[in-house]
Formats: C-alpha cells, sequence, structure tokens
C-alpha cells in the first residue's frame, strides 16, 4: 500500500463532507455539490433527508462520478454510485447511519427515511486517485 492509498484509507475513515461531482442528467455538463458521505464498516454511502435530489437524478442517469475528498486530504477519485433498492437492505442500512447522525427526534424517523431518502452506495477507484496540490 503506498503512503497515498493509506492517507485516502484513513480519510474515508474519518472525513464526512466532501464533494461530488456528477455530470448532468439535462445539460450533460459537470454538476459539483458539497455533501456527506457515509462509511459503515468500510462500505461509503451518500444518502441525504426524504425529498427529490437533483445529484441522485444525476446519478442514476450516470452512475460515474467524481468523489472530492477535502478535509484531512485532498483527493480527487473516480468512482460509480449504485442505487440500493432493496427494501430490507435499505432498512438495515438506513437504521444503521440514522444512529450515527445523531439527528433531532423529527428527522430521525426510519420509515420516512425508507420511503423517501435516496441511499446509494459508492464504489471508489482508489487506484486512479489524483492528487490535485501535488
Amino acid at each position: 500500500m503506498t503512503e497515498y492509498q493509506s492517507q485516502i484509507e484513513s480519510a474515508l475513515r474519518e472525513d464526512r463532507v466532501i464533494d461530488i461531482t456528477t455530470t448532468g442528467r439535462k445539460s450533460g455538463q459537470p454538476r459539483r455539490i458539497e455533501i456527506w458521505f457515509h462509511n459503515l464498516d468500510g462500505a461509503l454511502y451518500l444518502t441525504g433527508l426524504p425529498g427529490p435530489r437533483s445529484w441522485v437524478a444525476n446519478l442514476r442517469a450516470n452512475p460515474s462520478f467524481i468523489f472530492h475528498l477535502k478535509e484531512s486530504l485532498a483527493a480527487d477519485i473516480p468512482g460509480r454510485a449504485l442505487p440500493i433498492t432493496d427494501i430490507a437492505e435499505r432498512r438495515r442500512i438506513l437504521a444503521a447511519l440514522l444512529a450515527n447522525m445523531q439527528l433531532p427526534p423529527e428527522r430521525n424517523k426510519l420509515d420516512e427515511w425508507l420511503a423517501g431518502s435516496p441511499l446509494l452506495r459508492l464504489e471508489l477507484d482508489l487506484a486512479a486517485a489524483r492528487f490535485p496540490n501535488t
């Protein structure tokens, strides 16, 4: 394992705020947003409060994206986002994520998250990571 791979793996365990760059489903143009990611036992996820999100629609149309680490390390990592649709899997993962998020009770309702929140598993190509500050 290289020094950079070790730093990336550490950042994936410790950091929470990233940017993602998706491809606009209508425009075809890059769209960059700030978002939280979640690491649950080494698996990486994106989710959000219940409701529609443009970034989710973009990832459903084109699952390839760039995962931009920016807290403890600056790195741009290509990846794929895979929607999780199986209800039992969604329930298990969202329950664990909600337990870790420490949201106020009015925002921590598993049934609402199951019905209306996006949930995507991330596959990152760590070997293809680029380091903008090097």
